[in-house]
């Protein structure tokens, strides 16, 4: 209990004070050769060039892209690093006062909606799905308030997409009909800046979620 209280209040403590940033998800085993890897990268430029900090999980792959573009464009880059005994070690595009190391998924998932104004999930594995349907659930719910969760990759999100469509909505009635627009499905990195921006435009609802 006091490992956990311990994540909490070092996570609070140390990013209390970032300022506006988005959250960038997506697999540790993308490859720097891999064409999402470097729209990743490009992405964070853009949103660095905006004056969005960027938030990743701090590893390798995706993670690594995100604060790389972040990084070399003098952005703010925080990493939320999560100890796995297989693929997960920071990246050395993280400030070095933004590095954070955790036990917990958890936690680690607090920290992530916590301090994102919204989310760029790039294509992903079991980590990635679980980390959007989370944000998806909670602000479905009304748990924190609406925020941009955009899917980049249109050729890997549509199979995923048509399936919510067809089974979950029209098949099952599980989710309404206006669950669909809650996430948008993008290609370009400027179309990810344009709905961020777009959304924002009054700039009254950039903050942290405070309630979590």
């Amino acid at each position: 209990m006091f490992k956990v209280m311990s994540e909490f209040v070092d996570g609070f403590e140390r990013l209390n004070k970032i300022g506006p940033c988005v959250s960038i998800f997506g697999s540790a085993r993308t490859k720097p050769d891999n064409p999402y890897y470097k729209t990743a990268v490009d992405i964070a430029r853009v949103l660095t060039e905006a004056g969005w900090g960027v938030i990743t999980g701090g590893g390798p792959g995706i993670m690594e892209a995100g604060n790389k573009g972040a990084s070399l464009y003098g952005g703010v880059s925080v990493g939320l690093n999560i100890h796995l005994p297989f693929e997960q070690n920071h990246n050395p595009y993280i400030d070095n006062d933004k590095n954070l190391d955790h036990r917990y998924f958890f936690v680690r998932k607090v920290m992530f909606v916590k301090y994102a104004q919204g989310f760029v999930v790039m294509p992903g594995g079991f980590g990635t799905l679980d980390e959007i349907f989370e944000v998806l659930t909670l602000v479905q719910t009304k748990r924190i308030d609406r925020v941009p969760i955009i899917l980049v990759g249109k050729s890997f999100w549509e199979g995923l997409v048509d399936w919510i469509k067809s089974v979950m909505l029209e098949r099952e009635h599980n989710i309404n009909p206006s669950d669909l627009n809650l996430f948008w499905v993008v290609d370009d990195p400027e179309d990810v800046v344009k709905i961020i921006t777009e959304f924002y435009a009054d700039g009254d609802n950039v903050r942290p979620n405070i309630d979590l």
